[in-house]
């Protein structure tokens, strides 16, 4: 068998790529300043699409070169069964996403469905948004099932599989529920510290613990704890970020006793515990104090786990080179990357991107380079990255080159240019429409489900973007006027443009609202959250077991179970490389 170079690719076959132009690595579309360019259009009899086989993916898994295999269905879909390495880039989404978690256009592409038909369109759209080497996978999810080849449930599954080979090398102490009642109970000197992101925290959480999302909590744990006898305990909703974050202050050598939380809000609730909705309490409302010890220990661990640590002039040949992918994140929080940060870094707070891998790097096989001003959160989460089988890179703190602000606005293309209507306009229509027994517009919600169902315009529509035009001929009512909104108004234009030559044929217009739901909220026009009108079952979010307030034991304990067997997969798949760093 041939080894390739980490800085080899997957060949594809030159008589069967037709393709747009390549960008160079040096204009890649890797920040919100990037330059933003229509689309060419696809031709009109564009050549076969290349394929790659399951052997051909394997290998590249295995030889650790780069690739990206894009599982393009809904999330619902792909969290029901996909390879450890396929990231959900959905078809919905596509053109709002691809240029921010794609950075190299030459990057090697697998796209895949299980039969839904949404895989060649995506890989074409792809090809137009300017990606040079994209292949369909021969036969699907379903040639990987057939080929006996293992599968995984939900999401983030690298992550929360790494989570239990922690445990399992490093003998994570935890604590079950019970016993931490117990202890709360009878006054015991102990912090609670949850690890998830502040809106999770705030959704629900254990009674009187505090918001420390992962990344912050070695930095702010002396804070929080200044007593080195009181026992720290960090919990999530589940297992990975508790036993991750307890870990993490281990190896960074804070001086408290620490513990996780066994399973997490899940197993305070499996004990008939309650949970507390609505708690305020952050780390941020504490002063900062010393960070002398947090970033001692945090560059120490980082160096054991081999995180290597570049300068500016090392980071600008890595993105030049041709051949690999670079992706830059600013590790610290929502306000300060927004205050300053360096130009071409987007945001991805630490603790969410160990947690969130695949989301925010699709490219196995990429380079990562990390940014903080503390030397402490780049530091760690460098430290875990190096450990699941990344090349990263920690760069020196640097506040004098922050010289970017804003929040992080990923890359896009410029939407295609369609009819629009006005709010002010289609309120109009819609009371034209009032005396009418066949109302002569209709509105249709392409956002996300979630949003529509938290706030749309009444009477409207909403369906997956994948299945409009069958919703249109089966299930909306037929409206000589069609009328496409979303959250701002962007995704549908692009949505407008896969329609418009079907209802252009059919004497139907096609406008899009102008700025989306929200320009017609902010106009003062009326919104509704209750009778919502789904042409088809909401798939496009998995609705996660550890998610709210009202889940069913079994399916609690069941996510647990599954999370526990995670190891067994990995032994079975092979194709992780992680590396534990032992004491």
């Amino acid at each position: 068998m041939t080894v390739l170079h980490p800085t080899d690719t997957i060949a594809t076959t030159a008589s069967n790529a037709t393709t747009a132009p390549a960008a160079s690595a040096a204009s890649s579309p890797a920040s919100a300043a990037a330059p933003v360019l229509h689309p060419p259009q696809a031709p009109r009899h564009p050549a076969p699409l290349p394929t790659r086989t399951v052997a051909d993916v394997r290998a590249a898994l295995l030889a650790r070169v780069e690739i990206a295999l894009l599982d393009v269905r809904e999330e619902a879909a792909y969290a029901e069964a996909h390879p450890l390495w396929a990231a959900n880039l959905a078809a919905s989404r596509l053109e709002l996403d691809a240029w921010g978690r794609l950075p190299r256009r030459g990057v090697p592409i697998v796209v895949y469905d299980d039969g839904e038909g949404v895989a060649a369109a995506s890989a074409r759209k792809l090809q137009a948004l300017g990606y040079t080497d994209v292949a369909l996978l021969a036969g699907g999810l379903g040639a990987w099932r057939e080929a006996g080849l293992e599968l995984f449930r939900d999401v983030n599954v690298p992550s929360k599989a790494f989570g239990e080979l922690v445990e399992a090398r490093r003998h994570t102490p935890s604590i079950p529920a019970d016993e931490l009642q117990r202890r709360l109970a009878r006054g015991d000197q102990l912090v609670l510290l949850d690890a998830r992101r502040f809106d999770e925290y705030r959704s629900m959480s254990l009674p009187g613990s505090i918001s420390v999302p992962g990344g912050e909590l070695v930095r702010r744990v002396r804070d929080l704890a200044p007593d080195p006898t009181t026992l720290i305990v960090v919990h999530c909703a589940g297992r990975t970020r508790s036993l991750i974050g307890a870990q993490s202050l281990i190896d960074a050598g804070v001086p408290n006793p620490v513990v996780a939380l066994r399973n997490g809000t899940i197993g305070w609730t499996l004990e008939g515990l309650a949970l507390a909705q609505g708690q305020g309490r952050s780390h941020e409302d504490v002063p900062l104090g010393d960070l002398d010890a947090a970033r001692e220990g945090a560059t120490a661990l980082a160096r054991r786990a081999h995180a290597q640590r570049i300068d500016a002039r090392v980071l600008a040949d890595w993105l030049t080179d041709p051949r690999r992918s670079t992706y830059r994140f600013d590790v610290r929080g929502a306000d300060e990357y927004a205050r300053g940060h360096r130009p071409g870094f987007r945001h991805a707070p630490g603790g969410q991107l160990i947690q969130e891998t695949d989301h925010h790097v699709p490219v196995r096989g990429a380079r990562i380079v990390l940014s903080d001003d503390d030397g402490i959160r780049a530091s760690m989460a460098a430290a875990w990255l190096a450990q699941m089988g990344w090349e990263v890179a920690v760069l020196p703190p640097d506040p004098a080159a922050h010289t970017e602000t804003g929040p992080d606005l990923p890359p896009q293309p410029l939407s295609p240019t369609v009819a629009t209507v006005t709010p002010a306009e289609l309120a109009r229509w819609r009371d034209e429409d009032a005396d009418r027994e066949q109302p002569d517009t209709v509105v249709i919600d392409v956002a996300p489900s979630i949003t529509y169902i938290v706030r749309h315009i009444p009477g409207a529509w909403w369906s997956p973007r994948a299945r409009l035009a069958e919703a249109l001929r089966t299930v909306i009512p037929a409206a000589r006027r069609v009328v496409l909104t979303g959250n701002l108004g962007v995704l549908p234009r692009f949505v407008a443009a896969d329609l418009a030559a079907e209802l252009a044929a059919e004497g139907r217009e096609l406008l899009v609202l102008e700025g989306g739901t929200t320009a017609w909220y902010d106009a003062g026009l009326p919104i509704e959250s209750a009778n919502p009108r789904l042409a088809f079952p909401r798939d496009d979010r998995y609705r996660r077991p550890y998610e709210g307030n009202h889940h069913p034991r079994d399916a609690m304990q069941a996510y647990l179970d599954w999370e526990y067997g995670l190891l067994a997969q990995l032994d079975r798949d092979g194709t992780h490389f992680f590396r534990v760093i032992e004491d």
